[in-house]
């Protein structure tokens, strides 16, 4: 029974004490904050045939569609171009700040605001890897995102650096000032009645906001630890439940997709990888799926391997090795995908959910790698940059709902 008691201590403490995974969530900001960036840019010359209020599926059809499906959407609340491009250069400038790991807390209720308005605006725009970002977008607001490989954890080094020095760290003007205009312009798309689809959004952003007041405010007072301590313990319960959904998330994709292709009778018989190959739409590059689709023994490994891969991968997670092995293979896989059947944004999506599997050490080392690649590049224009600092030296405790 003692022994029962301390494990369970054990693991409330280490759910309560801190933010789990602090790589791993960065990388999959990075990852789908990227993706969505280098698809807003890509297709900034298509915006209006693809979200546009007179593109082929127009306002008043997405209109009728949210009526049913109550589906949130920024961008019915008004028809006009202005507001149309307004919201789309709020999406990326939120996906850009969000890569970067500006404002992370703030960034990331922007960046779910962005990708929600656009996706339910258009529903018939986009694939499989719409629906990750989709999802992934909404759960990125619960984490901790900003710890690490973020201008959020560099700010609070520098605050304290300047408190273990003695100094006073600079006072935060554009985090209220943030919150304020936000708060305004939240305020007034309630009072105007502009989340008539549903409350559930609605609730979550207004919670979002009074948090980051009530954490900015209590930040403030040093004979409040108390309260502080319970928000903090708040949210890393918040981040690591998060981090546990996108991981079953990512394995309820694959063990779903294995287990349907298992049913399809050009996957029991090896031919399923050659009919795409041959489709118009998905031959960017003839020749290479001419090559590739020029052996059937190779479409038959390819096809039994896909199925085998993507079953086996979530019961191989407590095994480290296996596991990292099928990382592998699945990356590759999407990156062959994005190159031969021509879906580079699907590929990156998928590459970066399976990003949140990928070993602490490794991500360590990728950090060290590109840091000391910018380092060279900066010392090659003149200019020093600090040696990278760890995350226990670079974060602080309110990186996580810094405004």
């Amino acid at each position: 029974m003692n022994r029962l008691s301390l494990t369970l201590s054990r693991g409330v403490a280490r759910i309560t004490e801190a933010a789990l995974g602090p790589y791993q969530s960065a990388v999959i900001r990075i990852g789908f904050a990227g993706t969505w960036l280098l698809f807003l840019l890509r297709e900034f010359p298509h915006r209006q045939e693809l979200y546009g209020p007179a593109g082929p599926w127009g306002w008043n059809l997405a209109r009728q569609l949210t009526a049913d499906n109550h589906a949130f959407t920024a961008l019915l609340w008004s028809d006009g171009q202005l507001w149309f491009e307004c919201c789309y250069t709020l999406a990326i400038l939120a996906s850009a700040a969000l890569v970067l790991g500006w404002r992370t807390r703030t960034a990331s209720v922007l960046f779910m605001v962005g990708v929600l308005s656009l996706q339910n605006r258009s529903v018939f725009i986009g694939d499989g890897g719409d629906n990750v970002l989709h999802l992934m977008a909404i759960y990125l607001v619960f984490t901790r995102c900003g710890q690490v490989w973020s201008l959020d954890a560099r700010r609070a080094a520098h605050a304290a650096a300047a408190r273990a020095r003695g100094e006073r760290a600079p006072a935060d003007r554009v985090g209220p000032v943030l919150w304020a205009v936000l708060g305004l312009a939240l305020g007034t798309a309630t009072v105007t009645g502009r989340f008539d689809n549903g409350w559930l959004i609605q609730a979550l952003l207004w919670t979002v906001w009074a948090v980051l007041g009530l954490w900015w405010a209590v930040g403030r007072r040093e004979a409040w630890r108390q309260p502080r301590m319970l928000l903090d313990v708040i949210a890393n319960i918040l981040h690591n439940g998060a981090l546990v959904v996108i991981m079953a998330e990512a394995c309820l994709i694959y063990a779903t997709a294995g287990w349907y292709k298992v049913q399809g009778s050009r996957w029991q018989d090896g031919t399923a990888v050659y009919y795409p190959l041959h489709l118009d739409y998905f031959s960017p590059w003839p020749g290479l799926a001419d090559l590739m689709s020029s052996s059937g023994t190779i479409l038959m490994i390819v096809a039994y391997g896909t199925v085998m891969v993507q079953v086996a991968f979530p019961f191989t997670l407590f095994n480290r090795r296996v596991k990292n092995v099928l990382l592998v293979l699945m990356m590759t896989e999407h990156a062959v995908i994005a190159v031969v059947l021509g879906l580079p944004f699907f590929s990156l999506a998928m590459i970066t959910a399976d990003a949140v599997f990928l070993p602490t050490s490794f991500l360590r080392r990728l950090g060290d790698l590109a840091a000391r690649a910018r380092g060279r590049f900066a010392r090659r224009g003149g200019r020093t940059v600090p040696a990278p600092r760890s995350p226990e030296e670079s974060t602080a405790d309110h990186v996580g709902f810094t405004a």
